[in-house]
């Protein structure tokens, strides 16, 4: 384990990366449910999501962490799945088959842009600044999931988000868990998250919180097993009404898949691996190409079973804010993932009132890298503000990305250096305005 892993070397232990690949599991195990919900909007079976959501997560997972040996979990990623059901499908027009096969080439072209090293050339192409900002970013996006997942925050017609009712059980489960997580957090006990989830999900029985009713299902992976490929390809090629109305619908839809999450996956990676000290001197995570690999292949993969978009997942932080340094800690989690088919009772009872806690403690966590940001200099400042900002203003991370990456080369070129800027960021500009322009969102 030592040997393979190099546990020493990264001065890390069996034991703290297996409660890191608990941590990431459990702050993740909501998309078990909420994965086959949003699908199940699009006219697919609950139950058969379920297992391809399970099966497709532990795939990616496993081969992050067998392959490219770094803590980060995979599974089916949110936004891409409302995107897949409520915008491809129910907007578009396109049957859940078609969807599934426009998810299937877009993982192809994954892989491709994989092996040719253009996903990693973007991501060398990224200024440092930005880099900082990207995981300070998340530090704010993934603590504003977890206001909203306790109830804290709410929504708000006057002004749009607003503090919750602090008289209902579930919002009160929440804050007792943030007490308990940041007392275990500020007195250092080892897995203090994980130990901060137990802690909260036991309370919130007594309290009706905690779902001790829940009843497995039924499993059954057939109805969309490789539905990608047939009928997939089928209605894809019938939608339109000629080979270029067909050829331009079927762009539009693999190109918006691919770029949401390419830069999310960037983005976390590059975030996340920044808080866990992991990034070189130039800015570089060691086994990028390979953890892209990982994500391209469970991306296809995860199509073929019947699910959307597989990606390298943000709570991934909250496994790494608990030690986890190696594969180990993914491979904990993707045996995790396989485990939840026969313990799905187990893994979902844990309520979001007791992982929104962990998500906001970690928040806070990736907020440290803010502090490598120079906001003294504003043309560095400025396009990192962006980035973080809309990252969790507008709830997603390759806006965030987008939003610096268009305007870094505004702010350089204003200040009269245009040799600070690498040739592919100007690409990347044009690319995020006409997304902006003209994709679906």
């Amino acid at each position: 384990m030592n040997d393979f892993f190099k546990l020493k070397e990264h001065n890390t232990t069996v034991r703290t990366e297996v409660i890191a690949g608990i941590t990431t599991f459990v702050t993740m195990a909501y998309i078990l449910v909420v994965n086959p919900i949003y699908l199940a909007e699009a006219g697919m079976d609950f139950n058969a999501v379920f297992m391809a959501t399970c099966i497709s997560a532990a795939i990616g997972t496993l081969i992050m962490g067998l392959y490219a040996k770094l803590p980060f979990a995979q599974a089916p990623g949110m936004g891409l799945n409302a995107f897949f059901a409520y915008t491809v499908v129910l907007t578009l027009g396109y049957t859940w088959e078609a969807a599934l096969a426009a998810v299937f080439i877009s993982g192809l072209f994954f892989i491709l842009l994989t092996v040719t090293g253009f996903r990693e050339t973007i991501v060398e192409a990224i200024p440092n600044s930005l880099k900082h900002a990207i995981g300070a970013g998340i530090g704010l996006f993934i603590a504003f999931i977890g206001f909203q997942n306790s109830g804290i925050v709410v929504d708000s017609p006057a002004t749009l988000i607003t503090l919750g009712d602090f008289t209902q059980p579930t919002v009160l489960l929440a804050v007792i868990g943030l007490v308990i997580t940041a007392v275990l957090m500020s007195r250092k006990v080892r897995g203090g998250l994980l130990l901060g989830i137990i802690i909260t999900t036991l309370i919130g029985i007594p309290m009706g919180v905690t779902d001790t009713t829940w009843n497995a299902f039924s499993l059954n992976i057939m109805p969309t097993f490789g539905k990608a490929l047939n009928p997939g390809f089928s209605d894809l090629l019938s939608m339109g009404g000629g080979f270029v109305a067909v050829a331009s619908s079927i762009f539009v839809v693999v190109l918006s898949f691919v770029l949401v999450d390419m830069f999310d996956t960037i983005g976390t990676l590059i975030g996340t691996g920044a808080k866990a000290g992991m990034l070189d001197e130039n800015g570089k995570l060691p086994n990028m190409n390979k953890a892209l690999m990982a994500d391209a292949v469970a991306t296809a993969a995860g199509a073929l079973l019947g699910t959307s978009t597989v990606t390298t997942y943000v709570e991934s932080a909250a496994g790494v804010s608990e030690g986890g340094k190696t594969g180990l800690t993914a491979v904990t989690t993707g045996v995790l993932f396989l485990l939840a088919i026969f313990l799905a009772p187990f893994a979902l009872m844990v309520p979001g009132q007791a992982t929104a806690p962990a998500l906001i403690i970690v928040g806070v966590l990736m907020m440290t890298t803010i502090k490598n940001i120079n906001f003294d200099d504003f043309e560095e400042s400025l396009p990192a503000f962006f980035t973080l900002a809309v990252m969790a203003f507008t709830y997603s991370i390759s806006n965030g990305i987008g939003a610096g990456l268009i305007f870094y080369p505004i702010t350089k070129l204003a200040a009269g250096k245009p040799k600070e800027i690498h040739p592919l960021v100007y690409f990347l500009a044009i690319v995020f305005v006409l997304k902006l322009a003209f994709l679906p969102r």
